[in-house]
Order: C-alpha cells, then sequence, then structure tokens
C-alpha cells in the first residue's frame, strides 16, 4: 500500500540502497526535504517500507515555475521489478496534478533510465557524472 510517509522514514534505504550503506542514514537527508511542499512516499508490506520516493519543489530551467524533483527512488532488491515503483512514481504524478504542478524532473542513475523511460520520462541531458554516486541523466515529465 502506498503511504506518505517522512522523511526520517526513507533515511535507512537511501543509506543502504542508494548510497550502498557508505553514508550513515541520518547523513542521508536532502536539504530539499524540509521545503514547504515537499512529500515523501513509501510502499508499505506487511508494516515493512520496500520502496521509497520523495519529491520537493524545484524549478529547472528552462522549465520554470511549479516543478518538483523526483529523488532518493528505491526499492528493495527483493521487491524490484514487480511493478511497485511504478506505481508509486504515478501515484506522485497524480497527487503533483492535484496540486497543478508543471512537471517532474531527477537525476536518473544509469540503471534507471529505462525505468523513468518506461513512465514517459524524457532524457534531456548528457551523461554526467555525481561524485560518490555514479553515472546519471537529467530527465523530465510534463505532467500538465
Amino acid at each position: 500500500m502506498i503511504s506518505f510517509i517522512t522523511a526520517e522514514e526513507t533515511l535507512s534505504m537511501r543509506s543502504e540502497l542508494l548510497l550502498d550503506g557508505k553514508v550513515a542514514p541520518d547523513d542521508c537527508r536532502f536539504d530539499e526535504d524540509a521545503l514547504e511542499g515537499a512529500f515523501h512516499l513509501g510502499y508499505k508490506l506487511d508494516d515493512r517500507i520496500v520502496c521509497i520516493c520523495s519529491f520537493a519543489p524545484k524549478e529547472l530551467d528552462p522549465f520554470g515555475a511549479d516543478g518538483f524533483q523526483l529523488r532518493g527512488m528505491a526499492t528493495d532488491p527483493a521487491y524490484r521489478n514487480k511493478g511497485i515503483g511504478n506505481l508509486v512514481v504515478n501515484f506522485g504524478v497524480l497527487y503533483l496534478r492535484g496540486r497543478n504542478a508543471r512537471y517532474i524532473w531527477c537525476n536518473a542513475r544509469r540503471e534507471a533510465y529505462t525505468f523513468y523511460a518506461g513512465l514517459g520520462f524524457e532524457t534531456i541531458s548528457a551523461e554526467f557524472e555525481i561524485e560518490g554516486v555514479g553515472p546519471h541523466k537529467k530527465m523530465y515529465l510534463k505532467i500538465s
């Protein structure tokens, strides 16, 4: 079941799955977590969160106002390729449509390019390196 969760509830998965446990969970906070309008989603099975995703209001040039950045998307490896991540992101898209957001963007990891493309995101940058994390591309989804 998808539910709104706190930023605190995302930290252990961010640490373990996005940073290979090399960074303590408490150091996996994003500055954007505290922004007004930011929200976090989790997919829970048997009272355990198996997928997380965070959204924060953040513009991206040249797309202008009313944009949201998707960050910290992670799914427990035992639950990947089952459509759970797709459900969580689509829930976020529908929620943001209701809040009159115009677009969502993300810095997608190389291994997630096809996942985001399958959700309708378009690649809008060349590949670039995020130090300590790996290769990424900016991807964009118009939602209104």
